[in-house]
Order: structure tokens, then sequence, then C-alpha cells
């Protein structure tokens, strides 16, 4: 029996309602969200009505978002450790979702994480007007390609890979004019290109004074050392000291998020079964992408549990 990863999807899996069949019939679930409200009842007191049954457009919020996919994602795992599911061997999470990965490798406490999160969403909308950042997904080339388009279009401003997703899906960001410029170039190239709907160039440059604000929140912040590794987007290597997961929180904010690197890094050591807990399968078509000879399943709704578990057990 090959190794198993629990993996976290972050923003842009985001849609109201997620994880509501779970808040509806676990406690284990409606207590993970009651936390959030708690957590959060000074700064976003309808976090809860936004999550289950508010509109998209005060989700897409990131201060919402980054709150809100952890809540979601984390009421799911609770159900799933009380149903009895096995233990991951490894765990990761895309960018916002690496919290999510802490709190199931039990490095961070609920309350703790869902502060994290919101004032991490809220510096990073703080750190740049509107307007002047852009991010862009570049797909059907490969990763030097999109380096070295970036390289180019630097020349008019900040443009640096930000997602290294799949082997032919790289997603950039930066200041408007620079990605726009490095995108021409990489459609020259023969890349299809998408342009990302969000307010924040996430995982680049300009989000370095976000990240200085907010590193001190985590140094106050009690993050335990972890038995379970959990394998950061910075370094695309496990961790399991608290030392050195505080540091790449930090790091990953103007870093990019190494996710091809940390999925190969998983298979290398034995993991041939992955699966994403929370909102949509983000993570598993890339997973797919990366290696179509792992196993990947999802669990986003309650009917995904049994046939999780039988393929698990």
């Amino acid at each position: 029996m090959g190794k198993l990863a629990y993996v976290f999807p972050g923003q842009g899996s985001q849609y109201v309602g997620m994880a509501y069949d779970f808040y509806r019939q676990f406690h284990e679930s409606a207590d993970v969200f009651h936390s959030t409200e708690q957590a959060l009842r000074m700064s976003l007191p309808d976090i809860v009505d936004v999550v289950l049954k508010g509109t998209e457009e005060k989700l897409n919020m990131t201060v919402y978002t980054q709150p809100g996919i952890l809540t979601a994602s984390y009421a799911i795992f609770r159900v799933m450790m009380k149903e009895g599911f096995p233990k991951p061997d490894y765990v990761a999470g895309h960018s916002l979702g690496e919290y999510t990965a802490l709190l199931a490798a039990e490095g961070i406490e609920l309350f703790e994480a869902v502060r994290l999160a919101y004032l991490r969403g809220k510096y990073m909308q703080e750190a740049v007007p509107e307007g002047r950042g852009s991010m862009a997904a570049i797909l059907k080339v490969d990763a030097p390609t999109v380096e070295e388009v970036c390289r180019q279009a630097s020349e008019i401003g900040i443009v640096e890979p930000a997602n290294y997703n799949s082997p032919t899906q790289t997603v950039i960001s930066g200041e408007k004019e620079a990605v726009e410029r490095a995108c021409e170039l990489a459609k020259e190239r023969g890349a299809r290109v998408i342009v990302l709907k969000v307010s924040v160039p996430s995982h680049c440059s300009l989000m370095k004074d976000a990240a200085d604000a907010f590193r001190l929140k985590l140094a106050q912040t009690p993050i335990r050392n972890v038995e379970i590794p959990i394998v950061q987007n910075v370094t695309a290597e496990e961790h399991r000291m608290a030392h050195e997961i505080r540091e790449n929180l930090y790091k990953q904010l103007f870093s990019p998020v190494r996710w091809v690197h940390s999925v190969r890094y998983m298979i290398e050591r034995g993991v041939d079964t992955f699966v994403e807990v929370g909102p949509k399968n983000v993570l598993s078509k890339l997973i797919s992408q990366i290696d179509q000879g792992v196993r990947v399943l999802n669990i986003e709704k309650v009917e995904d549990l049994e046939r999780a578990y039988k393929v698990l057990s």
C-alpha cells in the first residue's frame, strides 16, 4: 500500500454554499463554522452567512474568501476524522490551503488559523491599489517559456511566475501593464492566456509590504511542531518544525507556489493517493496533469464520503 496525502484548495475554489450539506448534517462541521464566527465576530460578524448563503460578489472579497475556504475545507476534514478516515502521511495546501493543511496536521488551533486567514486577506487587499495589479494563467507552454516572457516583460514593470500549477499551466502576477505584455509574448509562443478575475496580485514581490506586516501577526501566533509533515509551497519540501513552518508562511505571500514540485516531492516519497478536501476539484485536476499514475479523489459533498472511504479502507 502506497502513502496517502490530503491536499487543501486555495482562493478561486470558493462558491456560496460550500460545505453547507456538512454544516447541516454533522455537528462537527457546524462547530467549525461557529468557531469561525466567534473568531471573527469583531471584524466579519457575517462570515458564516456570507459563506453559506451570501452573494458571490461578497464572498469573492479576499477578506471573506480566505477564512471562508479554510472554514469549509476544515469542516469537511473534521467529519472525515470522525468517520474513521485514515490519517495522512503528508498534508499540503495550495496557497491559502496551506493554513488548512497546518490545521489538519494539528500545528495550529482553529481560532488562530481563522484569524491569520482573515488578516492575510486584509493585508493582501490593502497592499496594492485597486487596478494596479493583475494575474493571468498561461496554458499550453512549459514553465521555462513563461519565466522567459516574464523576464522580457519585466522591462516595463513587475511580472513574475506566481503559481507553478501543472507542467502546462503557470500563473503570472504583477503590475497590470507588465502582465499584459507577458501575455502578448506568451501568445506569440503558442500559449493560451486566461486573465484571472482577482483584485490582488498574489505571490509576487508586490506583496512584500503585506508580508512584512503579516509577519508580526505570525510571530504572535502559537504554531506547534507537527508529526504529520506539511509540504510547503515555498520550498516544495516537507517541514515539521514550527519555526520553519512560520517562516515559510511569511515567504509564501511574495514567493511562487511550487505546486508541481510539491506534488512530485510527495510522489517520489511513495504517495500514490491524493485526496483533495474542500470546495471544487481544482487540485485534483492539476495533480492528474502532473502525474496520471496516481489515484486522485476529492471530497466536497457528503455523498463523496462513502465512495472515498471504500477506496481508502
